[in-house]
């Protein structure tokens, strides 16, 4: 019973893997919160026990004859969803400049909506803190300042490709 570390090792590293996910998140649309995240995990390390488990024990046995094969399947699904939490890690810091960049360019937008808003639209200043904007391409954004009337709003296309971003007034005033 010494080296049973398979089910410690998922129950920790999917949690910890929720985290990482959350903090570090390796792809756009991955879960923003824990709960989310720890599901993904659990998925991700069950499948990696289940699918490639049996093969990497077969292949330590190989190696190592003398192991069991309950001790073998125990030590390749602890490796497996250690690799695997090694994995969210690395592709979470790749991933981390280009998520900055994303975040950096959501920034640019709220900013020259800001800017705009306030030097050349004061009437819809009321509703700058519930701004809705929708990515249209990348470092292209259509972003409403809801007004009085909810079925209206001051609709802006932001390209935050240059710095300042250019703002263009949508003639469209229906809302996001």
């Amino acid at each position: 019973m010494r080296g049973a570390w398979l089910w410690p090792a998922f129950f920790a590293l999917c949690a910890i893997d929720g985290v990482l996910l959350a903090v570090l998140p390796p792809f756009d649309g991955a879960p923003g919160d824990v709960v989310g995240g720890v599901l993904m995990a659990g998925f991700a390390n069950l499948a990696a026990i289940a699918v490639l488990g049996p093969l990497a024990a077969i292949a330590l046995r190989r190696r190592r004859p003398d192991l069991p094969r309950v001790v073998a399947y125990d030590y390749a699904g602890t490796g497996l969803v250690v690799g695997v939490g090694v994995l969210v890690l690395a592709a979470g810091l790749l991933h981390r400049p280009a998520d900055a960049a994303e975040r950096g360019d959501e920034d640019a937008m709220f900013l020259a909506v800001h800017d705009y808003v306030t030097g050349a639209a004061a009437e819809w200043q009321p509703g700058l803190g519930r701004i809705d904007a929708v990515q249209l391409a990348p470092e292209v954004y259509r972003a409403c300042v809801p007004g009085d009337d909810p079925r209206r709003s001051l609709c802006l296309i932001v390209d935050t490709d240059t710095r300042p971003a250019r703002v263009v007034r949508d003639d469209s005033m229906q809302p996001n």
